[in-house]
Parts: C-alpha cells; sequence; structure tokens
C-alpha cells in the first residue's frame, strides 16, 4: 500500500529576538522534531524518518513557511533512501518541497543526502517563493546507488523565485530512462555523487561574486539576481559534502568581508 503524506511547519518571530514554531505537524514517514539550535535566532526542525520512505508509488511532501523577520534551519537526522518497495506498486515515488521564504526572513535548508536504490524510481521537486529581502541557504546532494549497486531513476527539479519572477529552474535526471549522456564525460564522467548548493542574499545585488572552477569538478556560478550556484560532483557522498562545505565557508567569509567593507 502507498502512503500519501504531507508535513508542514511554520516560523514567525516571537517577540524575543527569536523564532517560535507555531505549526510543527508530522505526517507519515516525515516526523518533524524540534532541535537545539547554534544560532540564538534561529529555530531549528529536524526530519526524522519514521518509516522507510519513499519507495516507488510513494506520495510525501514537506511544506515549510518562514514568515517575515523569521530564521529558520531544517537539517535531517539521516539520509533519504528512495526504494523499489513492493511489487504490486506501480509507478514512480514523488517527494516535493515547498518553501516560501518572507521578508527579512532566513531559511537555511540542509538536509542530508537523498540516495537512489537500485530499483527505485523517485521523482523530487523543490519549489521556493522568496521575498525582494529574503535569504536562503539550500543543500542538495544525490548519492546514485548504494555502495556497489547500479543507480535507480532519479529527476530532481529545483525551481526558485524571488519577487515573483524566476532565479533559478533546474532539472536533472540519473539512471534508467533518464537522456542518454547523463553518465558521460560531459555530464558526471563516472563520479557517483553530485550535489547543489544555492546561496541568495540581497547583498550580492552590490556585490556579485564572479564565476571560478572550484577545482576540477566543481564550480561557482552567479545567478541573474543576487545568488550563487555551486555545482560539484564526486566520486563518494564524503568527498562531495567536504566539496560543498568548502565552498560554502568561501561563500558565508566573502559576505562577512563585504558586510564589514560596508
Amino acid at each position: 500500500m502507498s502512503v500519501r503524506a504531507t508535513a508542514r511547519l511554520r516560523a514567525e518571530p516571537d517577540g524575543r529576538g527569536s523564532t517560535a514554531l507555531p505549526l510543527l505537524e508530522s505526517a507519515g514517514p516525515l516526523a518533524l522534531r524540534r532541535t537545539r539550535s547554534p544560532l540564538p535566532t534561529h529555530a531549528r526542525v529536524t526530519v526524522v524518518g519514521a518509516m522507510s520512505a519513499p519507495l516507488n508509488g510513494d506520495r510525501i511532501a514537506i511544506e515549510a513557511e518562514v514568515a517575515d523577520g523569521a530564521r529558520l534551519t531544517v537539517d535531517a537526522a539521516a539520509a533519504t533512501i528512495a526504494l523499489p518497495g513492493p511489487r504490486a506498486a506501480t509507478g514512480p515515488s514523488t517527494y516535493a518541497i515547498h518553501l516560501n521564504v518572507g521578508e527579512g526572513a532566513t531559511l537555511h535548508w540542509l538536509p542530508e543526502q537523498l540516495v537512489s536504490a537500485h530499483g527505485s524510481d523517485l521523482h523530487q521537486t523543490t519549489r521556493v517563493e522568496l521575498a525582494p529581502t529574503a535569504r536562503l541557504l539550500l543543500r542538495e546532494e544525490q548519492i546514485l546507488g548504494r555502495h556497489g549497486e547500479p543507480t535507480g531513476a532519479l529527476t530532481t527539479r529545483l525551481t526558485v523565485r524571488r519577487a515573483g519572477r524566476p532565479l533559478l529552474d533546474q532539472q536533472l535526471a540519473y539512471g534508467p530512462g533518464a537522456p542518454g549522456g547523463w553518465d558521460g564525460p560531459a555530464v558526471l564522467g563516472g563520479h557517483r555523487a553530485v550535489g547543489q548548493l544555492l546561496l541568495a542574499d540581497p547583498s550580492f545585488e552590490d556585490a556579485p561574486l564572479p564565476a571560478r572552477l572550484l577545482g576540477p569538478t566543481a564550480a561557482r556560478t552567479p545567478l541573474a539576481g543576487p545568488a550563487v550556484l555551486v555545482t560539484a560532483v564526486a566520486a563518494d557522498a564524503r568527498l562531495l559534502r567536504e566539496m560543498l562545505d568548502g565552498a560554502l565557508h568561501e561563500l558565508l567569509d566573502g559576505l562577512e568581508a563585504d558586510t564589514g567593507n560596508g
């Protein structure tokens, strides 16, 4: 039997310089837990897997709203593993993520890796709506197959709109049924871990970052808006995380320097 579940959360200022969570609604395999944040102004929510999901045929979703002036960090207790599911399951599973970040609000969306197990078929969509003065840090990592196995079928789409206008719209597809060449030298080149790091910040409007290589398999690209996208491929999840963490530290150091000069 397939699962249908939508988890919801809302963050808003608590009037004391921090952030409250008036809505924290778990559902099905998505258990939302408030956890201690290292940032005193941020609320922190950790997504805990309450059961194996998504399996082929499942329909799961998370909806998160960060109200004007609120600050929220969302992470995960463990990787998400897309699995084949029972033989009776038909069609792909879907994992829909909807994020809305208000004026002067900040969202750090930092899940763990998404692992595409052999035989699985998952369509994941992430849609983000940003107010003009919102800030967003978003990380996505896809691991194609568990150790020693081929990947499943995986399609991901990341759509970000700022002030109602497109900032980023990117779709990736891997495994059975994907367009030819996905594993060739022009795309993954045999690597099995791929990730994106998106940082949107109004300060980039006055001081956009230049494009540059971050090593042989990673690059930083400024977007047509106050944002920068880091993309990377690696042999495994550990190396991918090291690359993205290094890129993030460099970005944050650059923001602090620009703020100090301003």
